[in-house]
C-alpha cells in the first residue's frame, strides 16, 4: 500500500472550534473504521500553545490515490468545513 502523510489545518474564524466539536465524533467513527480496514497508521490533533486543537496530522495507507482521495473527499473534517489548509504527501513508514 501507498503511504501518505496529511497536515490539515482547521479554519482560523470564531465557528472554526466549534465545527472541529460537532464533526468530530463523525470524524472518529471514518478514523476507526479506517483503522479496521488497515488503512489509518497514526493521527491525531494539532494544538496551538493554549493546548486547544487547531488541525490533525495523520498517516495513513491505501492500494491506490483514487482511495486516498475517495476517503479524503467524504471524511467529515472536509464535507463540514472544518479543515482549511492541507498537505497531503507521500510517506514511508520507517521498518525498525
Amino acid at each position: 500500500m501507498k503511504q501518505y502523510v496529511i497536515y490539515a489545518y482547521d479554519g482560523t474564524d470564531k465557528q472554526a472550534l466549534e465545527r472541529r466539536m460537532t464533526a468530530r465524533p463523525h470524524h472518529l467513527v471514518v478514523a476507526k473504521q479506517l483503522k479496521a480496514n488497515g488503512n489509518f497508521i497514526i493521527g491525531g490533533a494539532i494544538l496551538n500553545d493554549e493546548g486547544k486543537m487547531i488541525g490533525s496530522s495523520m498517516i495513513v495507507q491505501f492500494e491506490t490515490e483514487e482511495a486516498l482521495y475517495d476517503w479524503y473527499n467524504n471524511d467529515p473534517y472536509v464535507t463540514m468545513s472544518v479543515w482549511e489548509k492541507v498537505e497531503i504527501k507521500p510517506f514511508k513508514v520507517a521498518d525498525v
